[in-house]
Parts: structure tokens; C-alpha cells; sequence
């Protein structure tokens, strides 16, 4: 009797992850996370897997399972995978180049940059013209077009402006809802080679792959070596089917790209490195405030649950979709950027989290297999485990001389301690009778609050503070007024008795 692919190797497990860590990562995280790799490859069989996880900049961790084809090499670090929709990040980065260098304007129409588009028939009489930022966010009302815009990758120059030409039906009118269009992207492709003088796969990888060190990295299948090459299959009759092996093509912006894990760590950590803002030299090919304007979501946020999260987990996940990436809160690391890459023979995924300066990819070569949950669920156990810390806001000295002038007018139980300090807004909302009337409410619940725990400042303006007090711990924000100088427009006091 036949037994499918899982059940088959769940009764014969499948080989360990051969792992490579830097040092940077704890020994017991190092084995947790390997263990989600492997519980993911269990439950979902692939060819090969490669996994990277990035902290400061470089890899930390890296692992690497199966083989390019079946029975064949197997998959290393320089191994050439299909990344398909993660290539949409290359595609809105060389836009805002193109920005940067004065050849576009994001809110040029597209039509500007592709005459074939200026036949297009709208769906209403008010609909708006789509825009370069809105392909770029997925708003134009296209229709979402997986898995048609997969099998589209090998249209020629010439086909694609006939298909342009010929107009699109509508979803719905733009502006109104984030729909996912490979079609838009494809469509950023030909912008990009409009307004440069060149074809877009050139240009990007002139002005990116080449400054990065991407050798490996190419949008022409054409030129990768056979032998490291991870050919992409599908599980189909139980047996392993091999996926067509398209060409490089006039879609190809939406999800053409071909790159390795060596190669894809370097585009992380170069996106990474746009975090903190601070002085100091441009050294990327592209400046750190362009690297994080992709990253600013729209507000068709979409709400869901952790995937990889036990059943009994009560965070959910808030996505808005950026520039070639998507923006998602997370209870565990705060702010994320991911995205993930569907093709036939390929799936792949990426997190990056850069406030806490830490990332991690894998790529698979069977068809739409992404591998969203051990990766999510690898930078979660970084995060629990006290390995991957928010890099801590600088403390304005500023800030420190308005929460000692606001203790010293506790401690007084008036405002004259803050004589000179305050907005002109704040004795407006609270006169200076008043706050003494306060004060003495909160010492009759806390007492004197003789020491106070470092600052905790959210900006350059505002701080969060936690004094100890006889009787338990007063919480309080200090907010600064847009003015120079800064002066105090709100004092905000949480008494926490004992």
C-alpha cells in the first residue's frame, strides 16, 4: 500500500538540520530553534531548506536540510533558489532610488512613465488614476492575481505592452482596499526601466545587487550554474514532479529573482542597517531614510492570528502592507517587516525585526511552500529568551532635568520647582491650585517617594518614570511641547499602592 509523503516520513524521520551558529546565539535557542525547523519540515516535506538568522547585521545561525533535486546534491548555502514574491522588496527599493535620483515622483500617474496604460478605462467616472505608489501598496483595485501572475514570468517585453494595451478588469475602484496585484508589480518593472534607460533586472542589479556583493544573485535562470541549482517540484501522484523552469521575462519584478542564502543575508543585513536613525556617512547603495520610508504601512490594516502561535495564544497579528514589504505588530517583537515568495517549485519567508537588529529567511524548493511558521517562531524564542533586546531610545539629558524639577515639586507638593518649565498650555488645563490639591491626594495614598527608577524615555520628548514610594510606586509620563525651547505640556501621575 502507497503511503502519502508526510505519513511516510513521519514514520521515517527526516534528517537533522545540519546547523552552524556564530556564537551569538544562546546554545538552548540554538537546539529550540532548530527543533521548529525540523517539527515545520515534518509536517510540510520539501527537497531542500535553507535557514538563516540574522542578529547584528550578520548570520548568527544557519542551517540547511535535503537536496537541490531528488536523490541529487544537497542544498547548501550557495545553493540557488527561486524567492519569488520576496523579489517585490528589490522592485519598491529601486522605485524610491529612482525617487532619490529625480527621475520620478511617487505620486507621478503611471501612466506618465508607461504610455500604454493612457487608454485605460476606469471602473467609475470618480475613480482615481492609478498612481506609482499606489502599485507600489497594492491599492489600484486590481484584482489579487496568485497564482495567475506566477505563470506570467516569461511574457516577453512586446507581449506585456499588448496585455497592457488591452486594459484590466476591475476589482473595484482604487484607493479603496490593499488587493494584491503581481500585475502592478510587474508594472513598477517596466517604470523602472522606463525612467532609467535601461531594462529593470540591469538596473537593479547595478545599483544594488553589485554595491551589496550579490554576485550569486540574477533574475536570468539562464545563468545559473546547474550544479547549484535547487530545482523546483511539486508533490504530485506521490512522487516528486519538477516544475516548469521559467525564463526571465517581463513580469519578473513582481518575483523573478534567484539568489542564495549567502547572498539574501546580505539584503538583510543591509536592511537592517537603516536602523537606528543616526549622523554618520551614507555607505549603502541606497540611503538609510529611503530603506525605512518602505516600510511605512497604509492603513488597510488586516488583523489575524500568530501563525505558528499555540491554540491558546491571544495575540493577534496587525498587517498593513508597506513597499514591497508588510508591516506587522507583534506582542513578542514589536514592529516587523515580512514577506513571503509562492511559485511553482518554490516557497520562501522572511521576518526582519529592526529595532531589536534581528532577522531570519528560509527558502524551500517545493511548489508554495513557505515556511512563515518556524521562522516567526525561531525570532520568538530569540525574543523570550532575552537574546534579541530592543535597542534602547537614547535619553535626552533634557528629560532628566524636567523629572528631577518634577520631584522636586512633589516633594513640595507646588509647582515652583517648575517655574520656567512648563508649556503655556499647562496651567490652562490644571491651575496651579489645583495641581497642589493633587499632589497632596497622591502623598496621602503613597507617601514620600524618596527614589525613582531609571527613566524610560518613548522619544527624544516624552519619558515614562516609576518612583518608589513609601507606600507603594507612582508611574508617570512626562511630555514635552513642540517648541524651543522644550518646555513640559503634560504631567501624567498612575498612583500603584501597596
Amino acid at each position: 500500500m502507497k503511503l502519502h509523503l508526510a505519513a511516510a516520513l513521519a514514520l521515517a524521520p527526516l534528517p537533522a538540520l545540519a546547523q552552524t551558529a556564530a556564537g551569538q546565539i544562546p546554545p538552548a535557542q540554538v537546539t529550540e530553534i532548530g527543533d521548529h525547523f525540523a517539527r515545520y519540515r515534518q509536517a510540510n516535506p520539501t527537497l531542500g531548506m535553507v535557514y538563516i538568522v540574522i542578529k547584528d547585521g550578520k548570520p548568527a545561525l544557519s542551517a540547511m536540510v535535503g537536496t537541490q533535486t531528488p536523490g541529487g546534491a544537497p542544498v547548501t548555502l550557495d545553493t540557488r533558489f527561486r524567492i519569488a514574491s520576496m523579489s517585490k522588496a528589490f522592485t519598491a527599493l529601486a522605485i524610491l532610488r529612482l525617487r532619490d535620483e529625480g527621475r520620478l515622483v511617487l505620486d507621478d500617474l503611471a501612466e506618465k512613465h508607461i504610455p500604454e496604460m493612457r487608454g485605460w478605462k476606469y471602473p467609475t467616472s470618480d475613480s482615481p488614476r492609478i498612481r506609482i505608489r499606489d502599485l507600489l501598496a497594492h491599492v489600484g483595485g486590481m484584482v489579487t492575481d496568485d497564482p495567475w501572475g506566477d505563470r506570467q514570468q516569461v511574457l516577453s517585453e512586446a507581449q506585456f505592452s499588448a496585455m497592457i494595451v488591452q486594459g484590466v478588469p476591475w476589482s473595484r475602484t482604487g484607493g479603496m482596499a490593499h488587493e494584491y496585484s503581481n500585475y502592478g508589480y510587474a508594472l513598477l518593472g517596466r517604470i523602472i526601466t522606463n525612467a532609467s534607460g535601461q531594462p529593470y533586472q540591469r538596473y537593479i542589479g547595478r545599483t544594488i545587487l553589485q554595491p551589496l556583493g550579490m554576485a550569486a544573485t540574477t533574475y536570468d535562470i539562464a545563468q545559473v550554474p546547474r550544479d547549484k541549482f535547487a530545482l523546483g517540484y511539486r508533490w504530485e501522484d506521490e512522487k516528486w514532479v519538477a516544475e516548469p523552469e521559467m525564463r526571465d521575462g517581463a513580469f519578473g519584478a513582481m518575483g523573478g529573482m534567484i539568489t542564495t542564502a549567502n547572498d539574501y543575508a546580505k539584503w538583510v543585513g543591509f536592511l537592517l542597517s537603516a536602523w537606528p536613525p543616526r549622523d554618520g556617512a551614507e555607505i549603502g547603495p541606497v540611503k538609510r531614510a529611503t530603506v525605512r520610508e518602505m516600510v511605512q504601512g497604509l492603513n488597510f490594516v488586516r488583523v489575524g492570528p500568530r501563525r505558528g502561535a499555540p491554540d491558546s495564544d491571544t495575540c493577534r497579528h496587525g498587517t498593513a502592507y508597506g513597499m514591497g514589504m508588510r508591516i506587522t505588530s507583534d506582542c513578542d517583537l514589536g514592529v516587523a517587516l515580512e514577506h513571503g515568495g509562492g511559485y511553482p517549485g518554490y516557497g520562501s519567508y522572511v521576518v526582519l525585526v529592526p529595532e531589536r537588529g534581528v532577522a531570519a529567511f528560509a527558502f524551500a524548493n517545493k511548489t508554495y511552500t513557505a515556511p512563515a511558521v518556524p521562522v516567526w517562531q525561531s525570532l520568538w524564542s530569540l525574543a523570550r529568551a532575552g537574546a534579541a533586546e530592543p535597542r534602547v531610545t537614547p535619553l535626552n539629558p533634557l528629560l532628566t532635568q524636567m523629572h528631577d524639577a518634577t520631584r522636586a515639586a512633589y516633594a513640595a507638593g507646588d509647582l515652583r520647582p517648575l517655574d520656567g518649565k512648563l508649556a503655556m498650555n499647562f496651567l490652562m488645563d490644571r491651575d496651579a491650585a489645583h495641581w497642589r490639591v493633587e499632589f497632596a491626594r497622591i502623598k496621602g495614598v503613597l507617601g514620600d517617594c524618596p527614589t525613582a527608577e531609571p527613566l524610560d524615555p518613548t522619544g527624544n520628548l516624552s519619558t515614562y518614570f516609576r518612583w518608589n514610594c513609601a507606600k507603594g510606586k507612582l508611574d508617570g509620563q512626562i511630555l514635552l511641547a513642540p517648541t524651543n525651547p522644550p518646555t513640559i505640556q503634560a504631567l501624567r501621575f498612575f498612583p500603584r499602592p501597596n
